[in-house]
């Protein structure tokens, strides 16, 4: 996926101003107590992390309101599985806050390309969906081996398991996918380039890694320029509802 700078997407300001933290994901953000600022310890080495895991967490919340908003299978879906990804937009809005506390800086990147069919076959939005979930979990991982503190290190990895949540959940979703839309999806084919069957939907005995050791691996992969020959679809941030965030400027505390 490749991204565009600031002037062709959202303003940030506004999408940092409407961010919105509501239900589930106000619980989720409510009980991760903040990261330290980064003039308070935190090392160069831990920001590059945390702008590139913004830019997978500014990537997630794009794919999820575009799916919530354009995709028509959303509309089809039980209730259920329509709030298990209305949640998951809101988790990684409350991730993306709290990294941005920390660095200072906004997502250098905000609008996003997807293949043609994104958001118009389901089948396609919950290959792309699992293959970032894959992806999210990998970086995340390097945090967990490389961010500098073992307060930092934990909070990678509780966000790395929302993640692993999420690409779960897509995988619960696709048997839900009505008929007319290509429905019940049963297999889904992730980052790897394999179809996998959506049963059981908790498919994983350890996450992969994807063999990342680097940061710089995961920002390859979220901004990898697309084939020329492909006509890529553009989606921007989109600017958020409005609620209540809560504090986030405390230190983390284990």
């Amino acid at each position: 996926m490749s991204a565009e700078t600031d002037s062709v997407g959202t303003d940030r300001k506004t999408f940092l101003r409407n961010a919105a933290v509501a239900g589930a994901g106000v619980t989720a953000f409510a009980s991760l107590p903040a990261l330290a600022r980064a003039d308070a310890g935190v090392t160069s080495a831990d920001v590059e992390i945390l702008v590139a895991a913004e830019i997978a967490e500014a990537l997630a919340v794009t794919t999820y309101t575009n799916i919530i908003e354009k995709a028509p299978f959303f509309a089809h879906l039980a209730s259920d599985d329509q709030g298990y990804l209305k949640a998951a937009r809101q988790e990684e809005m409350s991730h993306y806050l709290l990294e941005q506390s920390v660095t200072g800086k906004p997502s250098p990147f905000t609008t996003f390309y997807y293949p043609p069919d994104m958001f118009t076959k389901a089948q396609t939005t919950l290959n792309v969906l699992v293959s970032l979930e894959d992806a999210f979990i990998a970086a995340y991982l390097v945090g967990v081996r490389r961010f500098s503190t073992p307060d930092l290190r934990v909070t990678a990895a509780r966000i790395m398991g929302i993640e692993s949540d999420h690409r779960t959940l897509a995988r619960v979703v696709g048997p839900g996918v009505s008929p007319q839309d290509g429905g019940p999806i049963e297999t889904i084919t992730g980052i790897q380039g394999v179809a996998e069957s959506v049963d059981p939907p908790n498919n994983n005995g350890y996450e992969r890694t994807l063999a990342w050791t680097q940061i710089s691996q995961a920002i390859g992969a979220f901004s990898r320029s697309p084939p020329r020959t492909q006509r890529p679809k553009p989606a921007s941030i989109p600017p958020s509802r409005t609620h209540s965030i809560p504090s986030h400027q405390r230190c983390l505390r284990r």
